[in-house]
């Protein structure tokens, strides 16, 4: 992308990737995302509490190493694996490595635990976790044409948007299998290729533990008719424009990355010596959650499995103990936000277990009722 006049034409995915990561891209700022939106590790100190809950079932599963891994994938400034680390009992916490991923630079001052990574290590052992990693993987944008026929979106470093070529080769083929859109002018949808393949990626640093995506998510089943792609400036939703001022992002198709996540964590069990194919036991065409081991769930079911309750505490509680009161009050309006129907509790979160059996983690891959109360 050009720097000066910005006339130049290019896919979404080669603008936004300048735009986000480039030497003055959104991501570099020295504000970090934090200045400009607000995730669930910002919302409440109940998130990475919970994270860290993940993190020791997951410790249980694999018999208690002697080193245990948390990798922070897109770690901002470090604020998620430094709460996690604080929050785990101090047996865990004296196995724990802790990493940050992320392309900036590290912050000043950060715990000398963490190891500060632009890719996640490889041969992790415990919990790899991806919170609002995906959606800033740029992605092309095809948009149907008078004719009926899907074509790539071209766009200037201004916003400025004109049809490019038809799609074709792998982005065809992915648009095909995940986002088939129908003939009709207008209809949009992100093609989400290179996020499958950085998502198996990461699921393939994974030696033996768990891999987690928790992102804005859609399923083929409910795929949006003109697509997610929106900006991000100072906590408010803008007009997308790739040239460094705002977050480009877009939902993810979660399920598409589930099934290259399968592919990347047998081949891992096949490296490991724990299974002898690579392909066993996978159908290409079955929907993501009956993949052996994978998980699709919202993040109010997840948090909820994890033990997070947004129920208030009883009013007798005000009269004994007030200040205990205030305090259960205020987390459980906390934990209500992270929960919210509507907003972060919609989120999808994505377990891909990797040599490690679903049920050793405590049930968090089973259903939980969206009416059930905790």
């Amino acid at each position: 992308m050009t720097r000066d006049g910005g006339d130049e034409w290019l896919g979404w995915r080669a603008a936004a990737q300048e735009a986000l990561y480039g030497p003055r891209g959104f991501y570099r700022r020295p504000e970090g995302p934090a200045g400009h939106f607000r995730t669930s590790v910002h919302a409440s100190p109940l998130f990475a509490g919970a994270v860290a809950r993940l993190l020791c079932r997951v410790d249980e599963a694999l018999g208690r190493p002697p080193s245990l891994d948390f990798v922070d994938m897109a770690a901002g400034r470090g604020e998620l694996v430094t709460a996690v680390l604080a929050a785990l009992p101090s047996d865990v916490a004296a196995r724990t490595r802790g990493y940050a991923v992320e392309l900036a630079a590290r912050p000043p001052g950060l715990d000398h635990r963490i190891e500060w990574l632009p890719k996640p290590p490889r041969g992790v052992t415990g919990l790899l976790f991806a919170n609002e990693w995906l959606d800033n993987v740029p992605v092309e944008v095809a948009e149907v044409d008078a004719e009926g026929v899907p074509r790539r979106v071209l766009v200037r470093r201004d916003g400025t948007e004109r049809l490019g070529e038809p799609v074709a080769g792998a982005d065809a083929e992915w648009l095909a299998r995940w986002w088939p859109l129908p003939p009709e002018e207008g209809l949009r949808a992100e093609i989400g290729l290179p996020r499958d393949e950085a998502w198996a990626e990461a699921v393939g640093a994974v030696g033996e533990g768990l891999a987690v995506a928790v992102d804005y998510a859609h399923t083929a089943d409910a795929r949006p008719l003109f697509g997610t792609l929106t900006g991000f400036r100072e906590g408010r939703g803008t007009t997308p424009v790739p040239d460094g001022s705002c977050d480009v992002t877009a939902h993810v198709a979660l399920d598409a990355c589930a099934r290259a996540g399968q592919r990347a964590g047998r081949k891992t069990e096949v490296r490991s010596g724990r299974r002898t194919d690579a392909r066993a036991g996978v159908d290409e065409h079955a929907p993501a959650d009956d993949l052996p081991g994978a998980r699709l769930l919202t993040q109010r079911d997840a948090l909820r499995a994890l033990g997070l309750t947004a129920a208030r505490p009883p009013l007798a509680l005000a009269t004994t103990q007030p200040a205990a009161y205030v305090r259960a009050l205020a987390t459980a309006g906390e934990a209500a936000e992270l929960t919210a129907p509507g907003g972060l509790g919609d989120f999808g979160w994505l377990l891909q277990p990797v040599g490690v059996r679903a049920p050793a983690l405590g049930g968090l891959l089973v259903d939980v009722a969206d009416h059930e109360e905790q």
